[in-house]
């Protein structure tokens, strides 16, 4: 497959990962490194800046790892809260690129589109490239890619729900109106079948973290997304075959032995 290219970067694998969860920071990082994935996401409410700075375990071995980290604005519920937490990213991990959260609904965490596209417009403004979380709604999807957004990342399901994608027809959709945009299937994915899914719709990639994380054998797991995101894009690329309604036999002539044609 040909490299992927995504906000002016370009990568061998389509699947980006998640660093929270883990059973151990061993296993994250042997999982991750399972994966392939050239991305990996951090959160960085969940990290003390100033811990970071100074270095602790989990940040050594994110660097150890050599992977490009997405710092992601995970448990802002404004879009206030959102847009310090990716200024304070920016100067902390010195990128330019931020997957925004702002979590409008606790229950089932699901994106505030108003605070989402308020802290999108700010953060474009700021010199960010914006990768926003946000539900499949094709109207939110116009608004952000209005704004300037190149990246689109719908959740296939809530995040950590572990249903994978609930509504094709809505990524589906959101896939032909936006032909030319980076789309990520963010969040719900709970199986490599989901994964296979998702990139047979169309989309660029997947993120997911739970999945792996909470596995039994997360780096078995891991492994197993690598190749489902691989023959999730080979079968897009490829073109599957159209449903029939009707059974179709797979041989020209039923009944002639297959030789005969050549005869």
């Amino acid at each position: 497959m040909e490299k992927w290219k995504i906000e002016g970067r370009e990568f061998n694998s389509r699947l980006m990962i998640g660093s929270a969860l883990y059973p151990s920071p061993d296993i994250m990082q042997k999982a991750i490194k399972a994966s392939g994935s050239e991305i990996v996401t951090v959160a960085l409410r969940r990290q003390s800046a100033t811990t970071l700075k100074g270095g602790n375990q989990f940040w050594d071995i994110i660097k150890e790892l050599g992977v490009t980290i997405l710092p992601n604005t995970a448990g802002c519920h404004t879009a206030k809260e959102a847009i310090t937490t990716a200024l304070m990213a920016r100067e902390l991990f010195e990128v330019d690129w931020v997957k925004l959260e702002v979590i409008g609904n606790q229950y089932n965490l699901q994106p505030d589109p108003f605070a989402l596209v308020e802290a999108t417009k700010v953060l474009i403004n700021e010199g960010f490239r914006v990768l926003p979380y946000m539900t499949d709604d094709l109207v939110l999807a116009q608004r952000l890619a209005d704004l300037g957004c190149s990246t689109l990342m719908p959740w296939g399901s809530p995040i950590g729900s572990g249903r994978g994608v609930m509504n094709p027809y809505n990524l589906k959709v959101i896939r032909k109106q936006f032909p030319n945009l980076n789309l990520i299937v963010d969040a719900g994915i709970g199986k490599p079948s989901d994964a296979i899914e998702a990139m047979e719709l169309g989309f660029d990639g997947v993120l997911l973290n739970s999945a792996v994380a909470l596995a039994q054998e997360p780096i078995k797991m891991a492994e197993a997304f690598k190749y489902a995101v691989i023959a999730g894009r080979l079968g897009f690329e490829a073109g599957a075959m159209e449903k029939r309604d009707m059974a179709s036999p797979s041989t020209p002539t039923v009944g002639t032995p297959f030789w005969h044609q050549f005869s």
